[in-house]
């Protein structure tokens, strides 16, 4: 699942509060399988953890209750097409189910480091987030 190559210019994150059960959901709004994982700042420091597979059309709640935080951070890869909604803050990941504590030395301690999307949640205490695909821009030409 986990593509050597960056593929995510034609998929896109779309969010929005929600305010009708307290929890940090991901639906996958695409016509394919989605491996999503999410970071976050806890008191033990940062955490990152996943992996949640998520079928087309489907959602996954990734943190229950009150969300504790104001920012999130979220990765996730299409399982079929490879193609990833990423970002620019390092986390690290591991191949199978993971749960690891701290951003550093991702590389030296066994793990794969990737680029999470940041969320700022305004302190609301739940949060969604759709994976959708999305047309790749048109390039102009000049």
């Amino acid at each position: 699942m986990l593509a050597a190559l960056f593929l995510g210019a034609g998929l896109s994150f779309a969010i929005a509060p929600n305010e009708a059960h307290a929890e940090f959901r991901v639906c996958n709004t695409t016509q394919n399988l989605v491996g999503v994982a999410i970071g976050y700042r806890s008191k033990d420091g940062w955490v990152s953890e996943g992996w949640w597979q998520i079928p087309a059309s489907g959602c996954a709640t990734l943190i229950e209750g009150q969300l504790q935080s104001r920012y999130y951070y979220l990765y996730a890869e299409d399982a079929a097409r490879g193609g990833r909604w990423a970002g620019n803050v390092n986390m690290c990941v591991a191949e199978n189910e993971f749960k690891i504590t701290g951003v550093q030395d991702c590389f030296a301690r066994g793990f794969q480091q990737f680029g999470f999307k940041e969320y700022d949640t305004g302190r609301q205490g739940s949060w969604m987030v759709q994976l959708t695909d999305m047309p790749a821009p048109q390039e102009s030409q000049n």
